[in-house]
């Protein structure tokens, strides 16, 4: 006799179609351990009855999740998980921010199997152009298209994930900047960039739309006779969770006008088309490198980013790029392309950011009114303090063993006021993660007795 399922039927909330709606809530069971390796799934005909939904729908979402590799069918018998969970470590990473990881190694002995019988040998017995084949451009660019960015294939460039895109734009920028201008708490990669091409660095004040503009067209006028280049993440920005609304990103892009500023586009985070938050690229086409990446929103192994620059500057991007790195290894260009074309990427795609607001639900639940609300979805979370205590917290909880990034690896430079803790959420298992924060939630209470949210004017 067959032992039945333990899954108690249910759908998840949203618009989505019924098939994808099944996978997400089966998907995120797997993957928070409510399902455990080898457990038989419900029957297709009794979950449709179940569920009110078509048979159809059910056999779809059980292929995308076996496309995922989430779990597995035996013909005669039915799908069972095929998602170990391996216990968590004695220290919890909250330092690293990176996705969960949505592929299991089934899935990618499947791609790595069907790229084996189909790829173009092409592709590994020649230099590829600097740019990425042309049908990989195209593919990337019908991507992005979904991001609600436009861009004709042969105005972008394939990189080899987004830091290097970003060298790529302030080697070029550098040739007509003298001095830059970012967040007063930015991504450390690009500070690194930046100091290491010998820019001087104005970090300008913050709020919750990110970067002020009366904090922008200060130095930009105090400097009139100079020209900057302008870093931003205006959406779900790292660290502090800041997104821009629409009359922000206006204010910014007239600002950047004005005094003709160039503008470096972070939107690693951007993960579906919104008119109401359009890329700064296209309200500022002429001045604006706009650099996306793969690594936040489908795998961060799949180490393939983009450059969109300006038209004027992209014959300069080309000897950069070259220089940078000679190319993408094959193997990350084929297995894109093969995710891309199959809906798999797009169904990790939904499913990290189904999975990005849970967790996001569940860091507010356990750290309340101590960590930012975020107006959109990604793996971080930002809690204001004070320097001392920032640092205070990050001592503690590593104490607790719960590993956080340095208090100051985000300032953007000297005078900086507005400080905090980042917390990364993404690299630990979901049933780990209430432990974690309980953990930064006692770390927080060791150092002050009370999280302070008078350094950032953020709600």
């Amino acid at each position: 006799m067959r032992r039945q399922s333990s899954w108690a039927p249910h759908l998840a909330a949203g618009m989505a179609s019924p098939a994808e709606r099944l996978a997400e809530a089966l998907g995120g069971d797997i993957l928070s351990g409510v399902l455990r390796e080898d457990e038989r799934l419900p029957a297709h005909r009794p979950l449709a009855w179940q569920l009110g939904i078509g048979v159809g729908s059910v056999t779809r979402a059980y292929a995308i999740l076996e496309r995922r590799g989430l779990v597995r069918s035996v013909h005669g018998r039915g799908t069972f998980v095929a998602v170990r969970h391996d216990a968590a470590g004695p220290m919890m990473d909250l330092a690293t921010n990176m996705p969960p990881p949505m592929f299991s190694d089934r899935a990618l002995a499947r791609t790595l199997n069907r790229l084996a019988k189909h790829v173009d040998p092409g592709l590994f017995n020649i230099y590829p152009p600097v740019a990425g084949h042309l049908e990989h451009r195209r593919i990337m660019a019908h991507w992005l298209a979904g991001m609600g960015v436009a861009v004709a294939p042969d105005r972008l460039l394939l990189t080899g994930g987004a830091q290097q895109a970003l060298n790529v734009a302030v080697h070029v920028a550098r040739q007509h900047v003298s001095y830059a201008v970012a967040e007063a708490q930015t991504y450390p990669g690009m500070l690194g960039a930046m100091r290491q091409a010998g820019l001087p660095i104005c970090p300008a004040a913050m709020d919750e739309h990110g970067m002020q503009p009366a904090a922008l067209e200060a130095i930009l006028a105090r400097r009139r006779g100079e020209r900057a280049i302008v870093y931003l993440t205006p959406e779900m920005h790292n660290p502090t969770t800041a997104t821009m609304d629409l009359c922000r990103r206006r204010d910014i892009v007239a600002l950047c006008r004005r005094f003709d500023a160039l503008i470096v586009e972070d939107a690693v985070y951007v993960h579906r088309d919104d008119s109401a938050r359009p890329a700064l690229m296209t309200l500022a086409p002429e001045r604006t490198f706009h650099v996306s990446s793969l690594s936040k929103i489908l795998s961060p192994g799949l180490r393939i980013g983009a450059l969109i620059p300006p038209d004027r500057y992209a014959e300069a991007c080309l000897p950069a790029l070259l220089a940078s790195s000679l190319m993408i290894a094959p193997l990350s260009y084929a297995m894109m392309a093969q995710w891309m074309q199959d809906g798999t990427a797009e169904s990790v795609r939904a499913a990290l950011h189904a999975e990005a607001v849970r967790r996001q639900d569940l860091v507010l639940s356990v750290l309340g009114t101590c960590v930012v609300k975020p107006a959109s979805h990604a793996f971080h979370a930002w809690l204001p303090l004070p320097a001392g205590q920032a640092a205070r917290v990050v001592a503690q909880a590593q104490g607790l063993g719960v590993a956080l990034p340095p208090s100051d690896a985000f300032l953007g430079g000297e005078g900086v006021q507005d400080t905090g803790v980042r917390l990364a959420f993404g690299n630990v298992t979901f049933r780990a993660l209430p432990e974690a924060l309980a953990r930064v939630r006692r770390a927080c209470a060791d150092s002050a007795g009370k999280v302070s949210r008078d350094t950032m004017t953020i709600s």
